[in-house]
């Protein structure tokens, strides 16, 4: 079965798809408790029996680590080195494992935009853990008090949307984000075949405030359409801006 999205469920659903993440079975649990006990096993699985098989001998609790720690820096740039040091392991080994979970579906690498628009741009990559519910089971986020409470819910609710935004987009739309050594930001870029870039910015806070930088980032890339995205209570979770 194919994974659930945001934009499949009806708006009083959103929230449980966002804590729970798309596979169906997660989702459709008959409680929170369920859906989390399902998604350990999912992991379990996944880490002991489903990668093996693939060739990798990576040991299942090493993985498992990284993968969480991927969880705990969700939304972060990627920093090799301290992930190698965290795991007494070098560079070449946690690109490695970095490799293996995006073949697998399971991390978004996402790239930073390369234009050349005469800044100093981030170089680094964004990464996220693509579903949702599985970036929670890995932090022990089970109830939507406890995601709510947790230092991640901004980062974890922008991977979400992330994921639901480039899993609508048109058949060859690249996706990236923009960000300078000055300052300049945007959480999303998405450009469809033969258009300018949509700047998308992504807020958990129900009155959003957009930021100094996004503003100047626009200025250097001149979207072709600017949208602010953030839980509202309407048949509509973004606006343009």
């Amino acid at each position: 079965m194919q994974p659930v999205d945001g934009l499949e469920v009806p708006e009083d659903a959103l929230e449980r798809l966002w804590l729970r993440g798309g596979f169906p079975d997660s989702f459709l649990a008959s409680s929170d408790r369920a859906s989390m006990r399902w998604r350990q096993d999912f992991i379990r699985t996944y880490l002991e029996r489903d990668i093996p098989l693939f060739g990798p001998r990576i040991p299942a609790e090493t993985l498992r680590r990284f993968w969480t720690m991927l969880a705990h820096h969700q939304s972060g740039l990627l920093n090799a080195a301290e992930l190698a040091r965290s795991l007494g392991v070098d560079g070449k080994t946690v690109a490695s494992y970095l490799d293996l979970l995006v073949d697998l579906l399971l991390v978004r690498r996402l790239e930073p935009w390369h234009a050349n628009v005469g800044k100093r741009l981030v170089k680094s990559p964004k990464v996220y853990v693509r579903d949702s519910g599985i970036a929670h089971a890995l932090l022990g986020l089970g109830t939507t008090e406890q995601l709510l409470g947790h230092p991640i819910v901004g980062s974890s609710w922008e991977g979400f949307v992330i994921e639901t935004l480039i899993a609508s987009s048109p058949e060859g739309t690249a996706a990236n984000f923009y960000r300078t050594a000055a300052g300049a930001e945007i959480d999303l870029l998405l450009t469809p075949p033969g258009e300018k870039p949509w700047a998308i910015e992504i807020k958990r806070s129900l009155t959003p405030k957009l930021e100094k930088g996004f503003y100047l980032a626009c200025e250097d890339l001149q979207p072709q359409k600017r949208i602010v995205i953030y839980p509202v209570k309407s048949p509509s979770l973004f606006r343009t801006v």
